[in-house]
This record gives structure tokens, C-alpha cells and sequence, in this order.
């Protein structure tokens, strides 16, 4: 029984002898600041902060580069839907004042060219709203994708060289082509 008891106190006493050591190594670690560049970002933030505000995943993803692009394309699209609907409205008034009989903005057109032309300015419309919602989700998918490959190692290690080749697979034939290697360092 003394002899468990003495094993006990000392592996007690060695045991926080360790824990100081380990203590005053963890205080120099936690002064040193952390290099959060090589952790990978969450894709289902970033994808739920450019649903948001769109731009947000990028600026999450370290891309701020993307918001001005991204940006850019919703204004040129929010302008041509713009200008889209203020030529459908315009044909689609001289129609109806043409059904009316009383005179039109167009009066070298006949009802046939303002029919086209209503259904064509009203086609360009919509298709760029649709474009809108294409820009709106192409921000989500970037996000998303750029999140995920926030982790990926592209440091110089890796390496793609594209080479001539040839082989001999019979005394007939000498085929000729190109070769792709990829190489680990």
C-alpha cells in the first residue's frame, strides 16, 4: 500500500511539473498570431453571405477584384431591362392608339409591324431579366466554388508539363503525339 502511495505522489508532483512546461509553451503560442491564409473558407457562408448582398461571399473569399465585375454586369443589365421596357411600352401604346384609330407616334407602321415590334421589345425584356437572375445565381456558384477551392494547394510543388512523345509500340508503326505529365515534388 506505501508503495502505490509513493508511486502516486510522485507521478502527482511530475505530472505538474509537465503541465508548467507545456503551460508556458502555450502562452508563447498564444502570443504568436495564427497564419489563417492556408484554412479554407465555408462554402455555405460565403454562398448564404452573396445570397445576401451579392459580393459579400467574394469579399469573404478574399476576392474583393470580383465586386466591381460583378457589380457592372447588374447595372448594364438593370439598364438594358430599362431601356427594353420603355421601347415595349412605347410600341405597345402606339397599338393600342392605332386599335383606337386616333394617330400613333409610328404612322408608316401598320398594325403587323406594331404587333412584331411590341412582341419583339417585350422578348429583349424578358430575357434580360432572365439574364439578371443568371448573374445573380452565376454570383452564388462563384462564391460557392471559390469558397471551396480556398483550400486547394497551388504552390509550386505541383507541376503540368506538356512534352512531345513518341513510342515505339511495332516495327511498323511510329506513332508520334504529346505527352501530358503531371508531377508531384
Amino acid at each position: 500500500m506505501g508503495l502505490l502511495l509513493f508511486v502516486f505522489v510522485f507521478s502527482v508532483s511530475g505530472y505538474s511539473q509537465t503541465t508548467k512546461i507545456t503551460n508556458t509553451t502555450a502562452e508563447k503560442a498564444k502570443k504568436e498570431k495564427p497564419d489563417y491564409s492556408l484554412i479554407p473558407k465555408n462554402p455555405r457562408k460565403a454562398t448564404i453571405l452573396s445570397a445576401i448582398l451579392p459580393g459579400a461571399g467574394q469579399v469573404y473569399n478574399g476576392k474583393i477584384w470580383k465586386v466591381p465585375i460583378l457589380y457592372a454586369g447588374f447595372m448594364t443589365d438593370i439598364y438594358f431591362i430599362n431601356f427594353n421596357n420603355k421601347r415595349y411600352e412605347t410600341f405597345r401604346e402606339a397599338l393600342f392608339a392605332f386599335d383606337a384609330g386616333e394617330s400613333n407616334q409610328f404612322p408608316s407602321l401598320n398594325r403587323n409591324s406594331l404587333v412584331r415590334n411590341v412582341d419583339y421589345w417585350r422578348q429583349n425584356r424578358d430575357m434580360t431579366i432572365l439574364l439578371l437572375v443568371g448573374i445573380y445565381a452565376l454570383n452564388l456558384v462563384d462564391a460557392n466554388v471559390d469558397a471551396h477551392l480556398s483550400g486547394f494547394d497551388i504552390s509550386d510543388d505541383l507541376a503540368l508539363k506538356i512534352e512531345p512523345g513518341a513510342s515505339g509500340i511495332s516495327a511498323s508503326t511510329s506513332p508520334y503525339g504529346i505527352t501530358l505529365k503531371l508531377q508531384f515534388k
